[in-house]
Formats: structure tokens, sequence, C-alpha cells
């Protein structure tokens, strides 16, 4: 490796591609190509850093299949960042062996961190742990010790375990100033506001308040019976009945929570659940039989009685009864909860973190295109959709992921 090659790597290292940029930018060797590629990836042109990155593998040739590992590592990180969400993980898998084999294991070991940060952006919690538990993180440097904390501090913000990612987001922070790269320092500092911004709303007592992680947190481990509208359950002392699969049966509940301790008449409840604007006879019927439905789900929990007017819900082992509702409601939330990251996203790409199949998605994006809520840029396979930050909120109740007792 020549002496501008190892400058440019330098430079990159530190977070200055301009610099790199300078010294590789007239040559077309293949080490050249790779941190070129580096670099216009940290620009944020991330279409040309693929394209060189790819140039540069073809380049490197079967002769060096270090160098090649490398820049499929790199653009398996682009693919993250551009929220590819469907490159194929099992190039990634091969790369990872290559630099094992060849003993490159920081680089291996930053393949496993990309592994769990696609397996976080997908809700996959439990192999995005998985994932980082299996990594040697002692010859890291500094700026990979930032970004695993960052993941680690992912992680449990989405379960809700928000001592842990306070204290992740410390280390990152620590390891990042001793990194000394700007861009790292600012992504931190835009992850911690999770924890510092509301997260959530409490409906209790006709009255609505605006919770922090910390205090959602706190709800979830007391004795009070949450009717969760971010998850669509109902949750109770070590127990969680999970109406996400019963959307009528859970916008009863949600509707006796809201009107807790009092009832809720027969026409509320029916305007609720099935949408219409006078309970005649039919519709009282059916708001029997799905009143009976929802009582025998809740039955370790709540008792849920009928009343001259309408019915009510009581707790069994609860002082109170609370809904928490997401801080942005609608049919697209979800979608709207993983656009708010700033990032450009593909249909293709949300449908495999929601879930659901990208025709759905799809649709949604098209209603909320003509909305004016989100924008989309280019063409077919290329369209990407963005949508700025939504102010004053965190979305990580919104998120695909399992709360605490799912």
């Amino acid at each position: 490796m020549d002496a501008v090659i190892r400058a440019a790597g330098r430079a990159l290292a530190a977070g200055d591609p301009l610099a790199a940029l300078n010294r590789v930018a007239r040559r077309d060797d293949p080490p050249a190509l790779a941190l070129r590629g580096l670099a216009m990836a940290q620009l944020g042109d991330l279409a040309r850093a693929r394209a060189l990155l790819r140039r540069a593998a073809r380049a490197f040739g079967p002769r060096a299949p270090v160098a090649r590992a490398r820049c499929l590592l790199a653009e398996a990180e682009i693919a993250l960042v551009s929220r590819d969400l469907g490159w194929p993980a099992r190039a990634l898998e091969t790369a990872r062996a290559t630099l094992e084999e060849h003993g490159d294991r920081q680089n291996a070991t930053y393949a496993g961190y990309l592994e769990a940060r696609h397996y976080l952006l997908i809700g996959r919690l439990d192999e995005a742990e998985r994932a980082l538990a299996g990594l040697d993180r002692v010859t890291w440097p500094p700026a990979s010790r930032a970004v695993h904390e960052l993941v680690v501090a992912g992680i449990a913000l989405r379960r809700l375990r928000t001592k842990t990612a306070r204290e992740a987001l410390a280390r990152a922070r620590r390891a990042a100033r001793r990194a000394g790269i700007p861009a790292l320092i600012a992504e931190i500092e835009h992850a911690a506001l999770a924890l510092d911004t509301p997260a959530a709303r409490l409906i209790a007592n006709g009255a609505t308040r605006l919770l922090r992680l910390e205090e959602v947190e706190a709800l979830l481990a007391s004795r009070t019976l949450v009717v969760d509208a971010c998850r669509r359950a109902v949750r109770g002392v070590g127990s969680v009945v999970s109406l996400a699969r019963r959307p009528v049966l859970f916008a009863l509940a949600r509707a006796l929570g809201e009107c807790w301790p009092a009832e809720a008449s027969r026409d509320v409840l029916v305007s609720r659940a099935f949408g219409a604007t006078v309970a005649d006879e039919s519709q009282r019927v059916r708001l029997r039989v799905e009143v009976g439905r929802l009582r025998s789900l809740l039955r370790a929990l709540a008792r849920v009685s009928a009343t001259r007017r309408g019915f009510a819900l009581a707790p069994r082992r609860a002082r109170e009864v609370v809904v928490l509702a997401p801080p942005v409601e609608g049919d697209h939330g979800a979608i709207l909860a993983l656009l708010a990251d700033g990032q450009a996203w593909s249909s293709s790409a949300l449908a495999l973190a929601l879930g659901t199949s990208q025709r759905t998605v799809q649709r949604a994006l098209d209603a909320l295109a003509a909305a004016g809520t989100v924008r989309s840029f280019g063409h077919g396979r290329a369209r990407r959709f963005t949508m700025p930050p939504l102010p004053g909120f965190t979305t990580t109740l919104l998120l695909p992921a399992a709360l605490p007792a799912d």
C-alpha cells in the first residue's frame, strides 16, 4: 500500500472525506476506487458510492479476497443507511467468513455489527441481541465502540429499558469524542433526544398528558391496568392480552378505558367499534356479541359489566385504568414512525420492517403523498419516500418491536 492510499485511509477514519478525495480523486486503481466510494458515502452520495465500491470489488478480483470482502462490507453498510433492507444478507455472511478466515477480526466484527443493526431496523430485537453478544469488542477503535453502543441503546429504547439506553449512550458519547468524528457525535446526540422528548399520550379520567419514555416504562411496571393503543393490547399485573388481530375488540377496550371509571354508552361503543352513527337493534345485538368475546378475553384482568346505558370496565387487581396512546395516530402511524428517522425508505423496505405486504404499504404511501405528509423521489424500484422528523415527539413506541411482557 503506497503512502497516498494510507494517507487517504487515515483521513476517512478521522471523518474527513474531502481530504481523502483530494488524494485519490484522479486514480482508478482498485484501492483508490474503494476509498473514493467510502468518501462519497460519507458525503452522502450513496448511489455513486455503491457504484465505486462495486467497481473496486470487480477490479480486485479473486486474487484479493480480503479487499473484495471489505468492499462488500462497505456496500452492506450503504444499503442499511439507504434503507435497502432487502440487500442479500448472505453476501454479508460470506464477506464476514472471508475476513475471519484471513485474520481481519476487526472488520469481521464490524460485519456482525451491521447484521445486528439490520435486525434492529426490522424489529427483530432478539436476533439483534444475539448478534451483538457474539462480537469481540476488545480490539475495537473508538469509532466502532461508539456505533456498537448506539445499537445497544437502540435495542434498549425499543424494549423500554431507559436506564440501559442512557448508559449505552453515555459510553457512545465518550467513544465518539475520543474518535473525534463530528458526524458520529451528532448521530449520538440525535439518538439521545428519544429519552427527553414525549413518547406517548396518557388518557385518564377524561384528561390527556404527555409521557416521556421513562414515564411509560414506569407506567407499564405499575399495578395500573393499561389499554395500550401503541401495541393494541391490554396490560395488567403480570399479564398481557394482545388484541392486535382483533381490531373491533380493541376499539371496545379503548372506549371502555377512556370512559373509566364511568360507563361507556352503547352509542359510543357502536360508533367506535363499528363506525355506525346510530345504535339500532342489529348493532346492539352485534355489540353484545363482541362485548361477550372481550369479557372472555379479559376475565383475568377486568370485568366488563352491563349497565343501564351501556357497559363499564372494572379492573380486578389494579386501582385504575388508563389508555396509553401513541403520539401520532391514524391508519398509517407505523409507516410515519419509520419515515420520521429522516432517511429515504423504499416501499419494499417498509413492508419488510412492518411485516406486511408491499402493496399495502404502497397504497398507504400513495395516500400519504397525496395528503402532502410524505415526499417521494425517483421512479420504479429506485423510488424512495421521506418525511421530516416529527417535531417534539419521539416515535419509539410506534416502531415494530415487542414491548415488555409481549
